[in-house]
């Protein structure tokens, strides 16, 4: 149950919700490269669902300032669907490196070439079937579905739970309160304007309801907000006490001949799956008793004295770093790169080449 000590919101209060968001959003929203603002929609200009999923799942786990480099980038490469879809997967994959998850660089070509093979082309226009793309969630899913084809669905991301959180004054904490948090937002989503109403819920939370320091004076909710009459917003969403990451241990091998360093393809399963990256051991909860064990081959390998430190979601990763210099090529099936730096490597492989000297 949700711990609120609220009564639901009446009819008329939603409906005087959603005119002032509107209108505040009308005024105030942001202009984003891949959005249609209200007065290009009243101009007859469509949102373009490409543009749109590309944004979304680029912007899942970083910020607009990061991402939007990457979007104009992909763009430029890749312009329409069938193009991504066309591309080689390690093309998207490097141009991918420094936005992280890979998997959903991963699921973003493989979309992109059900789209190309199934849909001609061509986004299917319901939530539910958008649904059934890889890499698709029900929050990408129902933005897109409201954006682009205007139907009615209910746009939750992080920003919208912590507005509906303070609105309401839920105390039930994240992560346990993501559906119920849901449920409520349903109440107030617009189903007239319904991507409006969702772009305009999220840069509430982006740019006026922020995690810290909100700006309630400005806020065109700040009536109807029960965390701001308590005189505490700042307090919402509540959240779990979070556990240790766990750290887990391992050794990553630069084998060097004549400028070039050897990379490797990672599996497809698993953490970077199917990028370029050091050879090196497997990621363990205790210290390797003996890492040279795990290097591509023999070599006067030598450890830096700087230890790489990576966090991912779920642990932390701590990696000695070795460096061996050969005359001779070794045999080796894998690539011997003489651009590495350009490579698209992930951040903890470009982590682990900065700590030896070349």
């Amino acid at each position: 149950m949700i711990k609120s000590r609220t009564e639901n919101k009446s009819e008329q209060e939603i409906e005087q919700m959603r005119a002032g968001l509107l209108d505040w959003y009308d005024e105030e929203g942001r202009t984003l490269p891949w959005r249609i603002r209200p007065e290009d929609r009243r101009a007859g200009k469509t949102a373009d669902p490409y543009a749109v999923w590309l944004s979304e799942i680029m912007l899942q786990q970083t910020t607009v300032p990061h991402g939007t480099p990457y979007w104009h980038k992909f763009l430029e490469a890749f312009p329409t669907v069938i193009d991504l879809a066309n591309a080689e997967r390690e093309t998207v994959l490097n141009m991918w490196a420094g936005l992280g998850y890979y998997a959903r660089a991963r699921n973003l070509h493989k979309c992109a070439q059900i789209i190309r093979d199934d849909y001609d082309g061509a986004f299917p226009k319901t939530e539910a079937a958008l649904l059934k793309l890889p890499g698709i969630g029900p929050y990408t899913a129902a933005t897109i579905a409201a954006i682009c084809f205007d139907q009615a669905t209910n746009i939750v991301d992080g920003n919208v739970e912590r507005v509906i959180s303070r609105i309401f004054k839920i105390e039930e904490p994240l992560p346990e309160a993501r559906q119920p948090l849901r449920l409520l937002a349903g109440t107030l989503a617009d189903p007239r304007r319904a991507g409006d109403y969702g772009q305009a819920v999220m840069d509430l939370g982006a740019t006026i309801c922020t995690p810290r320091s909100p700006n309630c004076p400005d806020c065109p909710w700040d009536n109807y907000c029960l965390a701001k009459a308590n005189g505490h917003p700042e307090a919402y969403p509540k959240k779990s006490v979070k556990k240790p990451k766990p750290i887990r241990y391992g050794a990553a091998f630069v084998a060097l001949h004549d400028g070039e360093v050897l990379l490797e393809t990672r599996p497809d399963k698993g953490l970077l799956g199917g990028m370029a990256g050091l050879p090196g051991s497997e990621w363990t909860a205790e210290p390797l008793k003996n890492p040279l064990e795990a290097a591509p081959f023999e070599g006067d390998w030598v450890k830096s004295d700087n230890e790489v430190k990576h966090v991912f979601t779920h642990f932390e990763l701590r990696l000695d770093v070795y460096k061996a210099e050969f005359e001779t090529r070794p045999d080796s099936n894998q690539a011997w790169a003489d651009d590495y730096l350009l490579a698209g490597l992930p951040t903890v492989f470009k982590k682990a080449l900065k700590t030896v000297q070349f």
